[in-house]
């Protein structure tokens, strides 16, 4: 049986119609956008049944295409930074659009994020397809990209990651949701819970681009392996230039594991996370500007914290960490997990 539902989400800029689909298991409802394959909802009961919407976004197109801060897009063809817009592959050196002073970020000005996605419907899942061009945003290659949407008998909302190139590139792709587990609106998460089995981090200079060393956390505000609140250290010296967390960790472990989990302070709401990914970006919302959310909420920095699995920021300028590249031919395929239950 279909449990998915099709609605009219407005028309952007161009004039191009966006569809909404609301997928829905007994547990949970999932809403997301074919523009830039966003996740517009996402209702979870909390530790009284209660459904509590448990992202931040927008009620109307206009909002996602005037506001900064990628709200619930998926991101690519390649997440986070790349130092100089330019890296050297294969002996030849590349040239990317840069939109972030000197630097690349997110993708370039046409990322993931602004694309109108092709899909097609199943059971509990959506899956958004679209063809990034040889050449565009500065990257070699034709990319061929999937990305499918499932809700998941055991309440999840699974994100698997697809792609294949026609030249060898850079392919590092992530979901830039902001979650809040006492839901949009209620305020800041600095109260929430949080640990991650990352034993290391990737130090960075003032415009968040990492140094090249890979640093124990040992002693540091970075380290979550044991749970604290989000808040603890967000005011420590060493976050200062980034106004709080936008730090890449490095995580323990491969293949598909756990890598840890949050906890809404006050609707008891577990969120658990699994990956296939060596890195997360936690970026506790420092820099969103004051701004109309849903249902007449209203944003402001630390109003949501994003777990953006990821390969490490700038890898492909990075000897030392794991290489972002995908090469011609060679099927990419990711996945993450955000898995949803209460403490009562």
């Amino acid at each position: 049986m279909m449990n998915i539902e099709r609605k009219p989400f407005g028309k952007t800029a161009r004039g191009e119609a966006v569809t909404l689909f609301e997928i829905r298991t007994p547990e949970l409802t999932a809403r997301i956008l074919d523009y830039g394959a966003t996740v517009q909802a996402l209702l979870v009961p909390d530790k009284n049944g209660k459904p509590v919407d448990v992202v931040l976004g927008h009620d109307t197109i206009e909002g996602y295409e005037t506001h900064d801060g990628y709200l619930g897009a998926c991101i690519g063809r390649n997440g986070n930074r790349i130092a100089g817009a330019a890296f050297t592959l294969n002996g030849q050196r590349f040239h990317l659009t840069a939109n972030e002073g000197k630097n690349q970020l997110h993708g370039g000005l046409c990322g993931f994020d602004k694309k109108l996605w092709n899909y097609n419907c199943r059971e509990n899942s959506v899956e958004f397809t679209t063809v990034l061009a040889d050449g565009e945003e500065g990257y070699p290659g034709r990319l061929d990209v999937s990305i499918t949407f499932t809700l998941t008998d055991d309440n999840a909302l699974r994100i698997d990651y697809r792609a294949v190139s026609s030249a060898d590139t850079v392919a590092n792709f992530t979901n830039h949701a902001y979650f809040n587990l006492n839901g949009q609106g209620s305020g800041d998460v600095l109260g929430h819970l949080l640990q991650l089995n990352a034993s290391a981090y990737t130090p960075a200079d003032a415009a968040t681009l990492p140094t090249g060393e890979i640093a124990p956390v040992d002693g540091t505000c970075m380290d979550f392996r044991t749970a604290k609140p989000i808040g603890q250290d967000i005011h420590d010296a060493a976050l200062a230039p980034f106004r709080g967390y936008d730090t890449n960790l490095c995580l323990d472990g491969q293949g598909l594991r756990k890598i840890g989990q949050a906890e809404g302070d006050q609707t008891g709401i577990v969120m658990e996370v699994e990956t296939t990914l060596e890195g997360v970006q936690l970026y506790t919302g420092n820099f969103i500007s004051d701004r109309a959310g849903k249902n007449g909420a209203r944003y402001a920095s630390y109003s949501g914290f994003c777990l953006e699995t990821q390969h490490y920021p700038d890898a492909i300028n990075q000897p030392a960490f794991p290489s972002p590249v995908l090469r011609q031919g060679e099927a990419l395929h990711e996945t993450t997990v955000y898995r949803f239950c209460v403490r009562k």
